[in-house]
């Protein structure tokens, strides 16, 4: 096996390394004069097992260019297969068509992808389940819940909880994380105004004294989450907390989410937090790295993956 990483979350690939015990791959990725992105592997991978670790968060087209042509000099390699282990997938929410002559960006760089020369994706909480079926190579969506769940049920043993989703489209992934926890379920009914503004419009369930978790895939403006958490507040949930897989926490969200009604919003290492991230005083990073790793190691010894989550 050789494990390579990128530049977009090096943090992340050097806890995936220490979980498999193996060293990272020497690699030199950088940029010429006018930008155009160079990846030489420094070491000889013909014929192995071989997983680049690579992002493609901001700045995403620049991260997205380091996985197709590192893919493509390990291919030029000779490296027996390649896997990219991609924990936070780009451009997935333009997964379709949200109007006329409107592109569906997540299709197109599935093709990339795919044309580049991997033979398999490993990735985390896709926004949308079908962009697996925008690839004809296996595609292997791993979920958060063994990250999640344990710490869960830690922070609110003997709490009387309740599971909301903030959207319509988040309802199949709130509603099995309710299951892992045996909590009621609630749904943030909102109305988009405009691209990047939400209002909260109705909360779908009883809240009353009950201690909220608001669970989404991607947490971007802060929003969405901060609406509905005053929402919930407002009908008389005890304490509203978040759980976001993917937080790309762009612009102003992390002051939006500080003073929000949130306690807490927990995000994984999936995207390399930044540091007003890591000095947030509601805001906590937990590490994907064991989670990835494990699947990393089933992948290349050909077991199963759907067992780390039943």
């Amino acid at each position: 096996m050789k494990l390579i990483a990128g530049n977009s979350n090096r943090a992340l690939a050097e806890a995936v390394s220490a979980y498999l015990n193996v060293p990272l791959t020497q690699a030199n990725v950088k940029r010429f004069a006018d930008m155009e992105v160079f990846v030489e592997i420094m070491e000889n991978v013909r014929g192995e097992d071989c997983f680049f670790i690579q992002s493609t968060s901001y700045p995403a087209n620049d991260h997205l260019m380091e996985l197709l042509i590192a893919i493509d000099a390990l291919k030029r390699g000779s490296a027996r297969r390649i896997t990219a282990v991609i924990p936070y997938f780009g451009y997935a929410r333009q997964d379709r068509k949200t109007g006329g002559r409107t592109p569906i960006s997540a299709r197109l760089v599935a093709n990339l992808i795919e044309a580049a020369g991997v033979d398999r994706v490993l990735t985390m909480e896709l926004h949308a389940g079908q962009i697996q079926g925008f690839f004809n190579i296996p595609v292997d969506n791993l979920i958060s819940a063994p990250v999640f769940v344990p710490q869960m049920k830690e922070k609110f043993n003997g709490e009387e909880l309740c599971v909301v989703s903030p959207d319509v489209g988040g309802v199949v992934r709130a509603r099995a994380l309710a299951k892992r926890l045996n909590a009621d379920l609630a749904i943030i009914d909102k109305r988009r105004e405009k691209a990047g503004v939400s209002e909260v419009m109705n909360v779908i369930g009883d809240v009353k004294k009950k201690v909220c978790i608001l669970v989404d895939d991607i947490v971007d403006s802060g929003g969405t989450l901060c609406n509905a958490a005053g929402a919930l507040k407002d009908k008389g949930a005890k304490e509203v907390h978040a759980y976001v897989v993917h937080g790309v926490l762009s612009g102003g969200a992390v002051a939006r989410v500080a003073s929000s009604p949130l306690e807490s919003l927990v995000v994984t290492d999936s995207i390399a937090p930044t540091e007003a991230v890591r000095v947030a005083h509601n805001i906590e990073v937990l590490s994907v790295a064991s989670l990835m790793g494990e699947a990393v190691r089933r992948t290349s010894e050909e077991r199963s993956i759907s067992a780390l989550f039943r």
